[in-house]
């Protein structure tokens, strides 16, 4: 298999599908573009999501920390705690270890979410840190927000701009070859976005909003992630693919490095559905969120596309493969 995500049809058959157990306290499970679980507690859930950083070199423990908390705000709810997983290969320094851990600290502490337990141990089994971490939230059961429920007829937002994560990943990384193509000015923004990586303000906004759906977009980028909205929901979905705001500085790197900025990972920004779509645009904004109606939930359930007038295109969206960031890291 390719790195990257496993494909969703394997995924279903051979993870998804062996697990043959099913307890009544659970009432979110897996399913293809559904990152959290849910477990009833009388009137509360517990909200529960884990992930990795594999593709990620200087800034893996903002990552690591923005990635878990951002899934628990898909669901509309407010992280409150973080385990932190770190394995470390063989002749890995104090330093790098601590500079690590400053950056789990400080990004929790900006989103007020305390670092509550985890492993850390020195392995051959590595050949570069990894970090894996379980972030847990709390809200009552019946306003969690599922993946599953976007509807005809919703609008689907874009809050902020396509690859931001990718962006920053791939500016931090390659400073030096991009520095004669950017320039300083232009590379340091691109690195600032590493900052912007948060998607907890929206979420919990949209879910108490009224959103049907909300999606945070990762491995896959924006048309991964409408793919995987329509796939849960068992819903078509059409998006205007010139409606979806792209930074210029992520349009240059990615025609730098021949990948497509709608395919590359997009940690910071969320796909949400909601009814009324221009009412909580106009919401997000004014709590200084950038937000962009993209697209259309229609009744059409196979039927996922890409729209451009400009183009005169119409193409289908694909399932997610490969994210195009890892072309770059090969």
């Amino acid at each position: 298999m390719e790195a990257g995500k496993i494909p969703n049809d394997i995924l279903n058959k051979i993870i998804i599908g062996k697990i043959n157990t099913f307890r009544k306290e659970v009432i979110m499970r897996p399913g293809i573009g559904e990152d959290c679980s849910a477990i009833e507690f009388d009137k509360y859930a517990c909200v529960m999501s884990t992930d990795p950083i594999t593709a990620a070199g200087n800034n893996a423990g903002r990552l690591a920390v923005h990635i878990s908390c951002n899934d628990i705000a898909s669901s509309g709810v407010e992280p409150l705690g973080i385990m932190v997983t770190i394995l470390c290969p063989v002749g890995t320094t104090e330093i790098e270890l601590e500079q690590l851990m400053e950056q789990v600290c400080e990004t929790a502490g900006q989103l007020n979410v305390e670092v509550i337990g985890g492993h850390t141990e020195v392995t051959p089994a590595v050949n570069k840190i990894i970090l894996s971490t379980t972030c847990v939230g709390k809200a009552l059961k019946d306003k969690v927000i599922s993946s599953t429920g976007a509807k005809p007829g919703d609008s689907v937002i874009l809050t902020k701009t396509a690859g931001l994560e990718g962006t920053a990943i791939i500016a931090g990384d390659f400073e030096n070859e991009l520095l004669s193509y950017l320039g300083k000015n232009e590379l340091e923004y691109a690195k600032s976005l590493i900052n912007s990586l948060s998607v907890v303000p929206e979420g919990v906004l949209a879910g108490k909003f009224g959103a049907t759906s909300m999606h945070d977009i990762t491995e896959g980028g924006v048309l991964g992630a409408a793919w995987e909205i329509a796939e849960a929901s068992g819903t078509g979905i059409t998006v205007n693919k010139d409606s979806i705001p792209i930074e210029p500085v992520t349009r240059r790197i990615c025609d730098y490095f021949g990948i497509s900025p709608l395919r590359l990972i997009s940690s910071g920004c969320m796909i949400i559905t909601c009814q009324d779509g221009e009412g909580l645009v106009k919401l997000l904004e004014k709590n200084n969120v950038k937000a962009t109606i993209i697209g259309i939930i229609t009744d059409k359930n196979s039927e996922r596309i890409l729209m451009s007038k400009e183009e005169g295109t119409v193409v289908e969206i694909d399932a997610p493969g490969p994210d195009e960031l890892y072309k770059v890291i090969k």
